[in-house]
């Protein structure tokens, strides 16, 4: 019963007619804004994060995932989130923590939340075009280069999992 319920959900979702990627600009943890705009033909993939959880050693992997592929194209955009309380109080400290203990390099939001009436533009673009909001910290959002929300991952996901690399790889292949 629960496979037949999820194959129809599926079946439903695909039947869903596409929506490109809106124009979001995120405040950057750098300072500036991070314009999705500028993803525009890229795979992008979107990570909320927060520095005091458990998934937070996925840093690492999605470090070394941007690092592998950036130069291909993909792009991998870390958004810290204290929805759900796990997060510093600061983006100053955040970016801190993410450089001094695992050498971040990647794209990085301030502090946005990313669930409910307060979820910044781009997740409740999610929301209603692909149903999926983060239930945790380090859910993942596949861009594909059309702007097309190509697939969402939990938590449990690893960035530099066969299901991530996979799609990914296609994606950059199909560019070249």
């Amino acid at each position: 019963m629960t496979r037949t319920l999820f194959a129809l959900a599926l079946t439903c979702l695909a039947a869903l007619p596409a929506q490109a990627l809106e124009r979001f600009t995120f405040d950057s943890i750098d300072g500036g804004t991070i314009d999705s705009a500028d993803w525009a033909g890229k795979p992008v993939l979107v990570v909320n994060t927060a520095s005091r959880c458990g998934f937070t050693p996925q840093y690492d992997g999605l470090q070394a995932l941007y690092d592998q592929y950036k130069d291909q194209g993909l792009i991998v955009l870390a958004v810290p989130s204290d929805d759900f309380r796990q997060e510093l109080s600061s983006a100053e400290d955040v970016k801190e923590f993410c450089e001094v203990n695992f050498g971040l390099t990647l794209p990085m939001t301030d502090i946005t939340h990313v669930r409910g009436a307060e979820a910044h533009p781009f997740y409740r673009w999610v929301a209603d075009t692909a149903g999926f909001a983060p239930s945790w910290n380090f859910n993942k959002v596949l861009i594909g280069p059309d702007g097309n929300v190509k697939a969402t991952f939990g938590s449990t996901t690893r960035p530099q999992s066969p299901p991530i690399t996979g799609p990914i790889e296609k994606m950059l292949g199909a560019r070249g």
